[in-house]
C-alpha cells in the first residue's frame, strides 16, 4: 500500500504553478526564480527555438517536475495577467511585450503597433516590399539619404537628375510684345530623357 501512495504523490507532484520573482538570460537556458505557496526556488525556462522573451516580475508559471522530482523543475507555460494583449479574435496571433507594442496576424492582415516608438530593419542588403496595389506613407515628412529612381525597370535617371535637368531647361519666346499682352511660350527645345 506504501507503494501505491508514493507513486501517487509522485504523479502528484509532477506540475505545479508559481510566479516569477527573478530572471537572467545569460546562460545556454533561461533560468527564473519562482515563489510558490511552498517554496521559493530556481528553474530552467525552455522556449520554443527562434523565440525567446524575458518574463518580468509577477509572470504566472507552470512548472514540471519530471518523474515528481521537485529539485530540477523546468517551466512549460507562462502568462503574465498584467500585461497578456487580449480581445484575439479566433485564428489571430500577437507578439507582444510588456510596453504594449505588438505585431498582430488577423485574416484581414498584417498589424504593426509600435505606440510611438522607433521601427528599424537592419543590416539588410536589399528589402523588397510586394503590393498588388499601392504603398502609402502617412507622414509629414518623407526622408530618403540616397537617390530615388521612379519607374526603375525602364527608367536609369534618378530623380534628382531629372529635377536638374528640370531646373537649367528655359524656353524661347518669339514676338515679345510689351503692355498688357498675352504670349504663350514655344515648347521646350530640351527633353527630359531616359537615357
Amino acid at each position: 500500500m506504501s507503494q501505491i501512495r508514493k507513486f501517487a504523490t509522485r504523479i502528484a507532484s509532477m506540475l505545479g504553478v508559481g510566479r516569477i520573482t527573478a530572471m537572467t538570460d545569460t546562460g545556454s537556458t533561461q533560468t527564473v526564480q519562482y515563489q510558490t505557496p511552498l517554496e521559493v526556488a530556481n528553474a530552467h525556462r525552455l522556449a520554443e527555438f527562434g523565440f525567446s522573451s524575458g518574463l518580468p516580475v509577477g509572470t504566472d508559471v507552470v512548472l514540471a517536475f519530471l518523474g515528481g522530482d521537485r529539485s530540477n523543475p523546468v517551466v512549460i507555460a507562462t502568462n503574465h495577467q498584467g500585461y497578456r494583449h487580449s480581445d484575439l479574435n479566433s485564428g489571430e496571433t500577437v507578439m507582444y511585450n510588456q510596453w504594449g507594442l505588438n505585431i498582430l496576424l488577423t485574416e484581414n492582415g498584417v498589424f504593426v503597433d509600435a505606440k510611438g516608438k522607433n521601427v528599424e530593419v537592419n543590416n539588410a542588403t536589399t528589402v523588397t516590399i510586394n503590393a498588388s496595389d499601392s504603398i502609402l506613407a502617412n507622414t509629414p515628412m518623407f526622408k530618403c539619404t540616397g537617390d530615388i529612381v521612379d519607374n526603375c525597370n525602364s527608367n536609369t535617371k534618378t530623380v534628382k537628375q531629372l529635377r536638374d535637368a528640370y531646373n537649367i531647361h528655359d524656353h524661347e519666346v518669339k514676338g515679345v510684345q510689351s503692355g498688357e499682352s498675352t504670349v504663350t511660350s514655344e515648347k521646350t527645345t530640351e527633353k527630359v530623357s531616359d537615357e
